[in-house]
């Protein structure tokens, strides 16, 4: 396994992981994102056996000790398995995460009291500002959120366009077809009524950098890919119903 660092945008960076046993012969990457701001934030946390290689990665660009806001999407291994190895190496660092999210696991497993963003809600880093947006099962489970950094219009989406292999840190390509093959391969996605307007809510941010956990992050025109995979989503629900 090998643990990179690559700045996607303005004071952001992606630290991934790429596992060539996961999805082989592809492989697959699992990327946490460093949001360097006067109050740093980590997006994902990795899962726990890997966080000794995660933290050697951030100390490449901060001291990880001065970590104060640790976030993610849900509660899934990659998502937030190494909370509390983060919170214990941190001791001025705090979980932030959504009120479904705290009310239903995080505010009993957390060893320090999380902070609890209620939708839209916005949080200000120092140099850089985050809103929490809360997403119930996009991309999976009701505890499900992202977050909008504003000041570089950068979209943390979690597990969405997810795509396999050993990609590069940044593309400005479409990378549609390859999430929608990995999509098909792993149906992660619950599609509800709500899938294709929860996707349409996040076009309207028109983000410039999607900054996707499991394969390149992605610059361009968020809206457009986000709208398209809105239209893909609506026409897997008129399948069904």
């Amino acid at each position: 396994m090998e643990t990179r660092v690559d700045k996607i945008a303005e004071r952001i960076y992606r630290v991934s992981t790429f596992v060539p046993e996961i999805a082989a012969p592809a492989g697959f990457t699992f990327n946490q994102f460093l949001i360097d701001a006067d109050e740093p934030l980590l997006f994902h946390t990795g899962m726990a056996p890997l966080f000794p290689r995660i933290r050697d990665a951030v100390k490449k660009i901060i001291d990880p000790n001065s970590l104060r806001w640790i976030g993610f999407s849900h509660m899934e291994g990659d998502e937030c398995g190494a909370l509390n190895e983060w919170l214990a190496l941190a001791p001025g660092a705090t979980a932030v995460h959504g009120t479904i999210g705290c009310d239903i696991w995080l505010n009993d497993l957390s060893i320090r009291p999380p902070r609890a963003l209620g939708d839209n809600e916005t949080l200000d880093l120092g140099g850089a500002r985050v809103r929490w947006l809360a997403t119930p099962h996009l991309p999976h489970n009701v505890d499900a959120g992202l977050l909008y950094e504003e000041t570089t219009a950068t979209l943390f989406c979690s597990d969405l366009f997810t795509h396999a292999g050993a990609a590069p840190a940044l593309t400005e390509d479409d990378i549609f077809d390859a999430a929608i093959e990995t999509d098909k391969m792993f149906p992660f996605t619950p599609v509800t009524p709500q899938t294709g307007p929860g996707l349409r809510r996040l076009a309207a941010l028109e983000p410039e950098t999607l900054a996707i956990m499991h394969g390149s992050a992605f610059h361009g025109d968020g809206a457009a890919m986000l709208n398209r995979l809105a239209d893909y989503y609506d026409e897997r629900l008129k399948a069904v119903v």
